[in-house]
């Protein structure tokens, strides 16, 4: 595993917290369905909870053991932080643009049917590459933990449509980038994010990102503290601001929700899959209220709403979290949370 240090300096998120947690609303509603709020966070194994309003800790809560300190697997939240780091990568000129070929910073992928894609495409989940999520990453990983290197076995899969044809949820997509930020920058992921994010951010507490033939496994192998992915939330909140300096280009912020392509939409190609929309990495539910997430297998959570000026971390051991409406049902909690918060 490699560290990733924070710069413990700045405000810390106990600056914010107030003397004593709000109360939670009692229920919320869902399909018809009336759900005790208290019997969802227990039946989601929920094993952190953390709600900000307005830069404010208005509730915390650790579960299972769990601590201020404990570390938490980001799971495929993690491939919002590797969204950031391309646009920082292509703010600061390591990248030129996003319509850029894959094969302009990848060499394996030259001479092959994916030396083309658009970086974009990667970032959409609209990349067309010839890959089952559900039925070859296990291959694909088996063969990368056998040593054999991850674009080289990307490269193998060739093309199953045109970029932006269709929106098909492939971690494989977030691996890519993780390669085209490395090899513009010369600088690992951890190192990079360590430089352009976590010491801007004042983070608490050192993150790990787990490592795959030693690189950073990119779609999904950070792991971090409850208040510090509400710290990398507040950067996005703000437009890519924080405490005054510009980390992230408002611009990449805006086009990293934008959800306008139809294979970017809710409910795009009529699959299951895709009930929320997906922008740069980002997850869109249908609304008026521009809110994002970032989701992670077994119950991770980054709720956005900015339209309340809302922040709601989730973390979770759930077994269950391929049920059917599972994200609809979050995003129906996590709204009544965002709107029932008194007033300080």
């Amino acid at each position: 595993m490699l560290t990733i240090l924070g710069s413990g300096s700045g405000i810390t998120a106990d600056a914010f917290l107030l003397p004593e947690n709000m109360e939670l609303p009692g229920t919320f509603s869902f399909q018809g369905e009336n759900i005790l709020v208290r019997d969802f966070i227990e039946d989601t194994e929920t094993t952190a909870l953390l709600v900000i309003k307005d830069d404010a800790i208005r509730y915390e809560q650790y579960l299972m053991g769990g601590d201020e300190n404990t570390l938490f697997s980001s799971n495929s939240m993690g491939k919002s932080f590797v969204s950031a780091l391309m646009g920082i990568a292509v703010s600061k000129g390591y990248v030129d643009s996003v319509d850029d070929p894959l094969g302009k910073y990848i060499p394996e992928f030259v001479g092959t049917e994916l030396e083309n894609i658009p970086i974009k495409a990667c970032l959409q989940m609209a990349s067309g590459i010839d890959f089952d999520e559900d039925k070859d990453m296990s291959g694909f990983s088996m063969r990368t933990l056998m040593g054999s290197s991850a674009m080289e076995v990307i490269s193998k899969y060739g093309i199953k449509e045109e970029p932006f044809t269709y929106r098909r949820y492939l971690s494989i997509n977030t691996e890519i980038l993780g390669e085209v930020i490395v090899n513009a920058t010369g600088k690992g992921l951890a190192e990079f994010m360590e430089e352009e994010l976590w010491k801007k951010l004042d983070a608490g507490h050192d993150a790990y990102w787990t490592l795959s033939n030693n690189k950073e496994l990119a779609m999904g192998g950070l792991s971090v503290s409850l208040r510090d992915y509400g710290r990398f939330a507040r950067l996005y909140l703000h437009g890519g601001n924080y405490n005054g300096e510009q980390i992230l280009p408002r611009e990449w912020v805006e086009e990293s929700m934008d959800i306008s392509a139809e294979y970017a939409r809710p409910g795009a190609n009529q699959d299951a899959y895709n009930a929320i929309g997906y922008g740069y990495q980002w997850w869109l539910p249908e609304g008026d209220e521009g809110e994002f997430m970032a989701i992670g297998v077994y119950g991770q959570w980054i709720y956005v709403n900015p339209a309340e000026g809302v922040i709601i971390v989730k973390t979770s051991a759930d077994p269950d979290f391929m049920e059917k409406d599972y994200e609809l049902r979050h995003v129906a909690f996590f709204r009544v949370l965002a709107k029932e918060i008194p007033e300080v």
